[in-house]
């Protein structure tokens, strides 16, 4: 891994401790400029993550608790006649001036705000009243929600699901890093230890850099033949969709930057491949309700179609 990257990753882990893999990913998705969605129950890290990657990569950081009574107007802001002058005044949402926006639990708000939020995320720039107003750049959405308590909540459609770049899972930590995770708290907050890494510029530099990170017409061919073959798949009612192509293509750009090569490899697309399209496939309800998991779809997808040799990844 890159030495900055490394360190990084070393910063966000003393909040976060045990889940490289998770941080690895979320790094990598903020990197090739797409949004996370963190699916997990309650209490397991999920807030702490991103609160210590805004620090350690110096982004302009905002949180809003997606609550049911949460309004479009409180994310993209609203317009009011001023008494004084008659003119119309746009007045700033949440999402204005941020860099990175960490909406907890968006399947408890309204529907019509979730579109509001993915709206934005899609465009970079909001409307309203015939005006547009772009957003900070960059600009990520890293939301949350769980599948406790579940009760008079608005699940995400697939069209809103299919903007996420990535959707993880943190997990539990074992019994060591459990055990460290109490020493540490103790006696002192770890989120106070986190140092910035990188600054703002350092940041949207390395995005560039992974913009030109090449990809072989083989790779090419392995990315869209695996999309196409999860489409034809008998247990599979819904595919992946040709943006979840490009998703698949931009982490692996990121995968293969983070490990310091500038071009892709099969084992890059298949490193990510999982995260970024277990979201993406609706099975055909026959084969979930005898217990298909889509992971097993998705691990049949990868052995069933030939991975590119390495040799015809270079460009």
């Amino acid at each position: 891994m890159r030495p900055e990257m490394e360190r990084v990753c070393q910063e966000i882990g003393k909040v976060l401790v045990g889940k490289e893999n998770v941080i690895r990913r979320v790094v990598m998705a903020m990197l090739a400029e797409g949004h996370t969605l963190l699916d997990d129950v309650p209490g397991v890290g999920k807030t702490t993550l991103a609160l210590a990657l805004s620090r350690v990569l110096s982004l302009r950081q905002r949180r809003i608790q997606m609550t049911p009574d949460v309004l479009p107007s409180d994310l993209v802001g609203f317009s009011m006649v001023e008494k004084e002058t008659g003119q119309l005044v746009y007045h700033p949402g949440i999402l204005m001036d941020t860099n990175l926006l960490l909406a907890d639990e968006i399947n408890r708000t309204s529907s019509k705000t979730q579109s509001a939020l993915l709206e934005a995320m899609e465009e970079g720039q909001v409307t309203l009243d015939g005006q547009t107003h772009a957003l900070l750049s960059p600009f990520l959405v890293i939301a949350t929600e769980n599948h406790i308590g579940t009760a008079g909540t608005q699940p995400l459609p697939y069209a809103q699901l299919d903007r996420f770049m990535v959707r993880l899972t943190i997990g539990y930590p074992d019994h060591e890093a459990q055990m460290h995770m109490m020493r540490d708290r103790l006696t002192s907050k770890p989120m106070d230890l986190v140092q910035p890494v990188l600054t703002l510029e350092d940041f949207s530099r390395f995005q560039q850099e992974i913009r030109s990170v090449t990809a072989a017409e083989a790779i090419l061919d392995y990315v869209s033949r695996l999309t196409i073959a999860s489409r034809e798949a008998a247990q599979v009612e819904t595919g992946i969709s040709p943006r979840g192509a490009l998703f698949l293509l931009r982490l692996s750009q990121a995968c293969a930057w983070m490990d310091g090569r500038d071009y892709v490899t099969g084992a890059d697309v298949q490193a990510v491949f999982c995260d970024v399209c277990a979201h993406r496939l609706l099975l055909v309800p026959s084969f979930r309700m005898q217990g298909l998991k889509v992971r097993d779809v998705l691990e049949d997808l990868l052995s069933a179609v030939p991975v590119p040799d390495r040799r015809n990844s270079v460009c």
